[in-house]
Parts: C-alpha cells; structure tokens; sequence
C-alpha cells in the first residue's frame, strides 16, 4: 500500500467507512445468503448518516457450528479510505444462523473487545459494539428479512455474530484495553463514514477516556501530549493508575472541559516546550492551523524572570520552542533566572487553563524536557504553601 503524501489537502483526501458501517453489511449480507443461499459479490446497506454505501464482498459461504445448526459467513474489509487508521484493511465478518429464540440477538465474537469497566454507553460484560453500529445492523437485519416476506414471522429467531479475526492483534494499537475494552477492537461509528484525519475522532476519544476514569472513581486525572510525555508523566506520578492518564494531544480543552463536566476534582497537565508555548497564549486547543508560538509574549515573560535583553531579543526571534529551551539552557545551568523564566510560562498556563474551566478544577502545569526530565511546573510547592496560608486567613 502506497504511503500518503502529507503534501495533499484535506479535499483531495479519499473517505472510508467506519467498522459499524462494515459490521452492517457484513450482517445483511450474512442474512441474505442465509435466507437465499445463492451468491453474490457485493451488498448495498444505508448508513446511520441516511446515505446509500456498496461494499464489495471479501467471503461468504457457509461455516461448520456446533449442534448442527446452518450457519454462513459474510466478510467485508474494511476501507479507511486515506484516513491512518489501524483498523484499515482488516476483515469484519459476521455468522448468521437461525436459533430457537425469537428475535435478533446480536454477539461479539473473536477479536471484538468486551466491555470490563463502566462509563462506556454499554454495561460491563457487552460486547463492545456501539449504540449506532448496533441500530444499523438490526436495521439493515429487519430489511432484509422484509424484502424476503419473513419480517412478521413471531416464533423467527436470528444470531449475528460478529468477527473480527485481526481484532486482538490490531487492539494493541489502540487505548482500548486501558478504557476496559478487553479481546479485541470496539465495533464503532455514529455516521458510517469516516473523514480523513479528523480531529472531532481524536476529540472525541479524550472525552471518552476522561468519562471512563470518572465513571471509575478517579478524582486525579494527567493529560498529555503523546506517549513519550505520557511515559514521563507516569514516571513523575507513580502513584496514579494507568486509566488516570489521558493522551489528548493537541485537545488539552477538550480534556479540560470533560474533566469538569464528569466531576474530576483534580488534573495534571505534562507537556513539553512547544505545546507550553501556546498554552501561554490561552490556546487549549493547539491544533488550529495557523496559530503558531506567540515569541513575543514569551520573550516579555523572559524580561519579567529577569533574563538579559539580549536573550529576551534572541527568544523574540526564535524559530521554535525547541530554540528557546535551547537558547535558556545556560541560564538553567548558570543563575536561577532561567529556572524562573520557565516556571513563569507553566504559571501563565495555569491561569489559562483555570480560566478556561471557570476555576471549577485544581490545575496543575508540569513542564518536562524531550527526554522526561521535569524542568519547571506550577503551582510549585512554595506556591502551594502560600495558597494554603491564604485559604487558612480567609
């Protein structure tokens, strides 16, 4: 497969399809052949967003079950389109067969994940097969057995499993497994379609991980930036379990905003130099286009900590976060100017960020060098004394 060239807009971008949207045709695919038993190559569903999709047939045939039953097996493979999806090219299948018991019952089968915490929108012990995914394919069940007159038969009674043989493998890289999604991969999407790199996924699955550590009992949530600010942020606080840290990248927030609507008392912020170079401009979602490092606030905060003006002039012209951590460097080591300078950036965060959450949240800023190591953070401890002393005259 070839590799996407970064060069292209987001226009000229091919979409895909959702594993829901797969799980769906897979299904009425499967019902179709076991009702007809006559092959075919592709089968037409409606997506949950109304829109009419075909999907090209990886497998059908029928599969040997236990007690005898009939049973068949559809198989679509999934396209993302251009969008850099793990699940991207793996094969969702479903095996349909009639059972004794009326109604449509819908299984998780091998390599889809089960459900082992809650806050998820399905109760612990569900196969993780999402609201809407689950609506469409018994949408698209219920029509095709309509459109074969067996829609109003009362004692008729279907199984629809759903497979995904990659499912474990692929799991390993996603957070699935730290949200409680165990086995396999989640059966996801609300619209059917997916949108090449789109931010409202990325956003949504902050919130989600945020929902799920609430729904469990932490009141101490971390968010980072990406997995190596992650690594030193479990580093520095051991203490917390692997469910309290939240990667939302450039969706700080969102990560934010989540944590005070599903009642978190307190989070962390661990980041490094460049994502701190816009949260000091009050920019809690760093991806928007355009909005680079304010050079000149930092080089203003530079003169309050008390660095020589020709540093400061030096980290008005800097090209990168990375420049200005490089051009401090010999004020960390050499005077306690650059160490300040430092904590003043994490402390115009923290004021952004309590602002940004009406001041319902205790924030914390921790700013870590590209290697883990911790350089500054705010509140410090002598700051954190002094705000006790204040509390205690009140």
């Amino acid at each position: 497969m070839a590799k996407l060239k970064r060069s292209r807009s987001n226009q000229d971008l091919r979409g895909g399809y959702t594993t829901g949207a797969c799980a769906a045709a897979a299904a009425r695919a499967a019902l179709r052949f076991l009702l007809t038993e006559q092959a075919f190559k592709e089968i037409e569903i409606q997506l949950p967003n109304r829109e009419l999709a075909s999907f090209q047939l990886a497998r059908l045939g029928t599969v040997d079950q236990s007690g005898n039953r009939a049973a068949v097996i559809a198989g679509v493979v999934k396209d993302a389109g251009d969008d850099p999806d793990c699940t991207h090219g793996i094969e969702i299948q479903c095996i349909a067969q009639w059972v004794t018991t009326p109604g449509i019952h819908l299984k998780g089968g091998k390599g889809v994940a089960t459900v082992t915490l809650p806050g998820l929108e399905l109760p612990v012990g569900e196969p993780a097969i999402n609201p809407v995914p689950r609506a469409n394919i018994h949408e698209m069940a219920m029509l095709e057995l309509e459109q074969h007159g067996r829609r109003g038969e009362h004692n008729l009674g279907l199984e629809l499993e759903i497979v995904v043989p990659q499912g474990e493998l692929v799991a390993k890289e996603t957070i699935g497994e730290r949200l409680g999604l165990v086995g396999g991969i989640s059966i996801l999407g609300t619209r059917g379609t997916v949108k090449p790199y789109s931010t409202s996924a990325f956003a949504s699955s902050v919130r989600q991980s945020v929902q799920i550590a609430a729904a469990n009992g932490l009141n101490h949530l971390v968010l980072t930036t990406g997995s190596r600010s992650e690594k030193a942020a479990m580093a520095l606080l051991p203490e917390l379990t692997n469910l309290a840290f939240v990667q939302a990248g450039d969706f700080s927030g969102i990560g934010l905003r989540a944590a005070k609507r599903y009642g978190v008392s307190r989070v962390s912020l661990v980041v490094m130099i460049g994502k701190l170079g816009k949260l000091i401009s009050g920019r809690m979602m760093t991806h928007v286009s355009g909005h680079a490092i304010d050079f000149t606030l930092m080089s203003a905060l530079a003169q309050q900590a008390g660095l020589s003006p020709s540093l400061c002039q030096q980290i008005a012209s800097a090209n990168t976060g990375r420049h200005v951590l490089d051009l401090v460097r010999q004020q960390l080591v050499g005077g306690d100017e650059g160490g300040a300078f430092l904590e003043g950036l994490c402390q115009e965060a923290w004021q952004h960020a309590n602002h940004y959450t009406s001041h319902q949240l205790t924030i914390d800023i921790t700013l870590i060098d590209f290697d883990g190591v911790k350089l500054a953070g705010y509140p410090n401890d002598a700051a954190k004394r002094c705000d006790a002393l204040a509390q205690s005259h009140r």
